[in-house]
C-alpha cells in the first residue's frame, strides 16, 4: 500500500479544518445532484415525438435516468479524490497546478456543467485504483474518505510523489473492507485493488476467466466489470444486451443491489434454468444419468437425431401454374437438399430456404421458356402446395422437446443416434423407466431442459447478448456451458469461479476444457489469490482441505490486519449449537447458521423454541432479521460476518462422494467475514485435523 497519513476525524469542525470543507463540498454535490434530478423530471416530451411509440420509449429512457441519478442518503456520493500534479491530457504552463477530482459512484455537475463528482469508471479516476510509490501516475495526493452511513467523518491523505513520506497501510481501506455486513452484497467502488482493476477495466471484445479463492472478491469484480462496460460502451450494450447467470435465486437475490448502487438498471439476473426453462421442470436425475445428460457428447447426439428427420426426395415436384406444368425432377432435388446440409446452417434456416430453392429451379425453367418471373412469382411459387408437400416430406419441421422426449424413451432412436458415442450402459442411465406420452406429461428434470435447448439452438440460432458474466462456473456441466454460451456467441463473457469449489459430480476439472465448451477458447485466464474478505485464521483452517480436493491450487493469502475470530466447539446437541447463534447475535453484522440440509429443519425448530428469529438464505433484503439458517447446498457465493457451522462430518456425508463432501466443506468453511464458530457432536474429518 502506497504512503499515507494517519487517519483525520474532526468533531468541533472549526471553519479551517479540511474535513469541514470537504462536508461542504459533499453538501454541495447532493444538492447539485438533486438539481439534475429535477432537470430529468421537467422534461417536456410532447412536442418532440413524432408518434406514440417514441414517446413510450423516450419516457422509458427518462425514468430509467431519473432513477439512476437517485441519492442515496447512506450511501457516500464520492469516497475519494485526487490531486495531480498536472492537468491530465493538457500542457501545463510553468508553475501551473493540476486538477483535483472527486471520485464517487456517478458523475455529478454543478450548474455550468463543472464536475463535482467523477464517475469512478472514467479515465481520469483510474490511478486512485492503480496509482503507487513507485508509479504515482502524476498524481500529488490521493485522499480516502471515510463514512458513517452517509455522514463524512475522516480522511486519510497519501502523499504518492513525495519520496520522504513512508510506506504504511491505509486504516480506511482496511476499515471499509473489515465494516460489518447485515443483508444483500454491497459494491467495492472504494476498495477496488489494482489486480482487481486490471480485470475490471479489461475490453469488451475479450472474455476473461477469473479463478478466485473465498473472499477474493470474484463475484465483484464481475459485477464491477459489467458496470464498467456499460459505462465504456453503452450504446453498444444497450442494442445488444447484458446478462448475469448466477447458480440459484439465492445468490441473485444477494447480489441484486450491487448495480443499482452503481447506477446501472438495465442489466438482466437469471440462472441456467431460467435461460432453459423451455418445460417444466418436475424431476430430478440420479448422479449417473445427470453426468452424462451433461457431458458434450449429447450435442453430437442430438444432432444426428435431429438431421435423421432429412430424407432424400425420390420423387420430382410438379408445380402447376395456369396451363403450364413444371417439373422439378428427384435428382436436382437431391442436389438442393445436400447443399443445404452442406452449408452447416440451422435446421430451421435451412427448412425455411428449401421452398425458395425449389422455386428458384422452377424460375430458371420459366426463364428457358421465355417468360420473365420476377420475385412475386418465386414467392407464389414457394407457396405452391406441391412444394409445400415436398418440404414437409423432405425437410419435417421437429419439435425440440417431442425430439428429446424420444431420445429418453425410445432405446432404439438413441441407440442409432449415440452409436459410437454413449456405450450402452450410459444409454441405459438416461432412459427414463417409464415412457412419457407426451411433452406436457413428462416429468423433466433440469439436465433434460439444457437437452432441450441444445436442440431448439440447432433448429433456429438462440439470441446472442453483448456480453454476459458466469458466476459460480465451476459447477456447470459441459452442456450447460454451451447453453451459456449460445447466450454470447457474437459478445464476450466474464467467467467467475473456484476449481475448489465444484460441488457437482460434473464440476470442471481445468479452466480451459470450459473454456471451450463454453466457446471462449481464447479468454485470458486471471488468479486472485489475494483474500480481502475470509479472516487469515478461518481461511488458513480452510485451506487444510485444499491438497485433497485441489492439489494444484494456490492458497488464499488473507491481506486482513484483524485476524477475526475462530473457534471449533465440541457440543452435546442443537440446544448448543442454538447458544452458539444467540452469542454472535451480540455482535454487529449479519450471522449465518449453516447445516447440511438434512439438519436443517431440526435446527429451525430449536431456534424458534429459543425464541429466535431467523431467515432462509435469499431473504436478507427484505427482512430485518440478522440470523440466516443456510442449508449447506445454498451457501455458495454468500457471506456473513459471523458463521456457525454444524457438524462438518454431516456436511461432507451428505454428498454422493467424499471428495465432492470436502469440497462442499469448503465452501461452508469460508463464509464468514469477520468470525467462524464450528459446532460439532461426532468427530472432525482427518483432513482438517
Amino acid at each position: 500500500m502506497s504512503a499515507s497519513t494517519p487517519v483525520r476525524e474532526s468533531v468541533n469542525d472549526p471553519a479551517d479544518d479540511p474535513l469541514s470543507r470537504e462536508r461542504a463540498h459533499l453538501a454541495a454535490a447532493r444538492s447539485a445532484l438533486r438539481a439534475m434530478r429535477a432537470d430529468v423530471e421537467s422534461l417536456d416530451i410532447r412536442d418532440v415525438t413524432a408518434n406514440w411509440v417514441n414517446a413510450a420509449v423516450l419516457e422509458h429512457q427518462i425514468g430509467e435516468r431519473i432513477k439512476a441519478l437517485a441519492d442515496l442518503s447512506d450511501t457516500p456520493l464520492f469516497f475519494g479524490r485526487l490531486d495531480y500534479l498536472h492537468s491530465p491530457g493538457a500542457e501545463q504552463a510553468e508553475g501551473a497546478e493540476g486538477e483535483r477530482f472527486y471520485i464517487g459512484r456517478r458523475h455529478v455537475h454543478d450548474a455550468d456543467g463543472d464536475p463535482m463528482v467523477v464517475d469512478w469508471r472514467a479515465p481520469v479516476s483510474q490511478p486512485f485504483y492503480r496509482a503507487s510509490r513507485k508509479d504515482p501516475l502524476d498524481v500529488a495526493l490521493r485522499r480516502r474518505f471515510g463514512y458513517t452511513g452517509g455522514d463524512l467523518t475522516a480522511y486519510e491523505d497519501e502523499h504518492l510523489s513525495d519520496p520522504a513520506e513512508a510506506a504504511t497501510t491505509s486504516t480506511l481501506l482496511q476499515r471499509e473492507i473489515e465494516r460489518p455486513r447485515v443483508g444483500p452484497m454491497r459494491d467495492i467502488v472504494a476498495t477496488i485493488q489494482p489486480e482487481q482493476d486490471e480485470i475490471v477495466r479489461s475490453g469488451l471484445s475479450g472474455s476473461v476467466c477469473v479463478q478466485g479463492g473465498p473472499g477474493t472478491g470474484k463475484t465483484a469484480v464481475g459485477l464491477h466489470r459489467v458496470a464498467y462496460l456499460l459505462y465504456a460502451h453503452r450504446e453498444r450494450l444497450a442494442r445488444t444486451g447484458t446478462l448475469v447467470v448466477g447458480p440459484n435465486r439465492s445468490f441473485l437475490h444477494y447480489i441484486e443491489q450491487v448495480l443499482p448502487a452503481l447506477g446501472e438498471l438495465t442489466v438482466a439476473q437469471a440462472t441456467v434454468d431460467d435461460l432453459v426453462a423451455h418445460v417444466e421442470v418436475r424431476g430430478t436425475d440420479d448422479a449417473p444419468a445427470a453426468i452424462v445428460k451433461g457431458d458434450a457428447r449429447m450435442a453430437q447426439v442430438l444432432r444426428r437425431a435431429l438431421y435423421s428427420h432429412v430424407t432424400m426426395p425420390t420423387e420430382p415436384v410438379v408445380v402447376v401454374r395456369g396451363s403450364r406444368r413444371w417439373r422439378v425432377p428427384a435428382y436436382e432435388l437431391e442436389d438442393i437438399v445436400r447443399q443445404l446440409l452442406d452449408r452447416d446452417i440451422r435446421y430451421g434456416a435451412a427448412r425455411d430456404a428449401l421452398p425458395q430453392r425449389i422455386a428458384h429451379a422452377v424460375l430458371v425453367q420459366m426463364e428457358r421458356a421465355g417468360e420473365a418471373p420476377d420475385d412475386r412469382v418465386q414467392d407464389a411459387v414457394a407457396r405452391n402446395s406441391a412444394v409445400k408437400a415436398a418440404v414437409k416430406a423432405v425437410w419435417p419441421a421437429v419439435d425440440p422437446a417431442k425430439l428429446v422426449l424420444r431420445l429418453l424413451s425410445d432405446p432404439e432412436f438413441l441407440a442409432e443416434h449415440a452409436e459410437g458415442l454413449l456405450d450402452e450402459e450410459e444409454r441405459e442411465a438416461i432412459l427414463w423407466p417409464k415412457p412419457a406420452r407426451s411433452v406436457k406429461s413428462a416429468k423433466w428434470s433440469s439436465a433434460d431442459a439444457v437437452l432441450i435447448d441444445e436442440a431448439a439452438d440447432l433448429v433456429q440460432r438462440t439470441h446472442s447478448l453483448g456480453h454476459v458474466v458466469l458466476d459460480e462456473a465451476q459447477d456447470l456441466s459441459p452442456m450447460q456451458y454451451r447453453a451459456v454460451g449460445r447466450r454470447c456467441t457474437t459478445g464476450s463473457a466474464t467467467v467467475l469461479g473456484d476449481l475448489a469449489q465444484g460441488t457437482t459430480p460434473w464440476s470442471t476439472r481445468s479452466w480451459e476444457e470450459a473454456l471451450g465448451h463454453l466457446g471462449k477458447r481464447d479468454a485470458v485466464i486471471e488468479e486472485l489469490t489475494a483474500g480481502f474478505r475470509v479472516p487469515t485464521d478461518v481461511i488458513t483452517y480452510a485451506s487444510r482441505l485444499l491438497p485433497h480436493i485441489a492439489p494444484g491450487l494456490t492458497p488464499v493469502a488473507s491481506i486482513r490486519e484483524n485476524p477475526g475470530f475462530f473457534e471449533v466447539r465440541r457440543v452435546e446437541g442443537p440446544g448448543d449449537v442454538v447458544a452458539a447463534c444467540r452469542e454472535l447475535l451480540r455482535h454487529e453484522g449479519s450471522i449465518g447458521l449453516i447445516a447440511a440440509d438434512a439438519r436443517v429443519p431440526e435446527l429451525a425448530a430449536e431456534l424458534t423454541a429459543a425464541g429466535i428469529g431467523h431467515i432462509p438464505p435469499g431473504e436478507e433484503t427484505t427482512h430485518e432479521t440478522r440470523l440466516t439458517l443456510v442449508p449447506a447446498s445454498l451457501a455458495k457465493g454468500l457471506e456473513y460476518d459471523y458463521v456457525v457451522l454444524d457438524e462438518p462430518r454431516a456436511v461432507i456425508d451428505a454428498e454422493p462422494d467424499e471428495r465432492t463432501g470436502l469440497r462442499r466443506l469448503y465452501v461452508t468453511l469460508t463464509r464468514a467475514v469477520s468470525g467462524l464458530v464450528i459446532t460439532h457432536t461426532t468427530d472432525l474429518p482427518p483432513e482438517l485435523t
